[in-house]
């Protein structure tokens, strides 16, 4: 009787939840967005809920919720109500490398949240000025050999993905750079064009503008292939066979999002990930159209967990 019980009850509640997709969504739904206006997630955040909005009739409302490395934003996504009207646009760092670089955060990637659908990725540019002797990657490795810890590298701060790029990069090449973390692109440039220091791991959009106007010039990058808009930059893959390190974007759900939701929201955003204006967008900023199903997105972080978290011990950042 306790079984028959039980069955009938979980009949009922998948009943319910399908009942609730059917109806879903019927007031809007908010975006969480961890970072800044006008960023390169916030542009992808804005161009998929566009699109879902046009396509749909949708009301998708973008919400930048910035602050402790993105950590805000995804806390701000776990303790909303779990009926699909909260998703948050997470990505590498605060999904996959902030579980190990922080001493103490308030989620757990893999528990209070559900993936939805990865959106993109894009590369790490390696960057240097236009009067760099550093024509290359070879190069700048060249350099490193003769001069040990003396080949400075900068980045947008210590325990970004470009920093542990970078440390993925001196393990491939067996070599070490001097680490100069600054607080972001505006701060570095002006010391990389000066050459206050020797390159800069960089995202594709920071640098793009200051490589199409000869101010610098883009080595390398961390992707398996080469950036849509960077196309003669050449992957470090293509000197060190295997190399890949991206930055990834993709929209989840708090844990506990009937499963019916999550699977309409996923399909909805892959039509949206394919049309044209979308694709073109994100390549503009660098990176490259994804989509897939939850379950290869769940795979995703948590594999890239498990990956940082041995590159962030190496490099020996922490953030309190």
């Amino acid at each position: 009787m306790l079984k028959r019980w039980m069955a009938a009850c979980a009949a009922a509640m998948l009943a319910l939840a399908a009942h609730a997709a059917d109806d879903y969504p019927n007031k809007p739904i908010r975006l969480v967005v961890p970072f800044p206006p006008g960023g390169g997630t916030d542009i992808m955040s804005r161009v998929v809920a566009k699109k879902l909005s046009e396509a749909n009739g949708w009301n998708v409302v973008v919400e930048n919720h910035p602050g402790a490395g993105g950590n805000i934003g995804i806390d701000t996504a776990v303790r909303a109500p779990n009926d699909g009207y909260t998703v948050v646009m997470g990505q590498t760092s605060n999904l996959a490398i902030n579980p190990t670089l922080y001493k103490k955060l308030t989620y757990d990637p893999l528990k209070d949240l559900v993936p939805v659908v990865l959106v993109g990725q894009g590369p790490i540019a390696i960057a240097v000025s236009a009067s760099s002797p550093y024509k290359s990657l070879a190069d700048l490795v060249k350099a490193a050999k003769a001069k040990p810890g003396q080949i400075t590298m900068a980045t947008p701060g210590n325990g970004t993905v470009a920093h542990l790029s970078g440390v993925r990069l001196m393990n491939a090449a067996g070599v070490k750079f001097e680490h100069v973390p600054y607080k972001g692109a505006s701060a570095a440039l002006p010391d990389l064009m000066g050459g206050r220091v020797d390159f800069y791991m960089a995202s594709v959009p920071s640098i793009q503008g200051h490589v199409a106007s000869g101010q610098l010039r883009a080595i390398a990058v961390t992707s398996a292939k080469r950036s849509p808009v960077l196309r003669d930059t050449p992957t470090i893959g293509e000197t060190y066979p295997g190399f890949e390190a991206v930055t990834w974007f993709g929209i989840l759900a708090p844990a506990g999002t009937p499963a019916p939701i999550v699977e309409k929201l996923n399909a909805k955003i892959n039509e949206a990930l394919k049309d044209p204006d979308v694709r073109t967008a994100i390549e503009k900023e660098g990176g490259t159209v994804e989509g897939g199903t939850p379950r290869e997105f769940q795979k995703l972080i948590r594999d890239d967990i498990a990956a940082w978290a041995v590159v962030v011990k190496q490099s020996g950042a922490k953030v309190d």
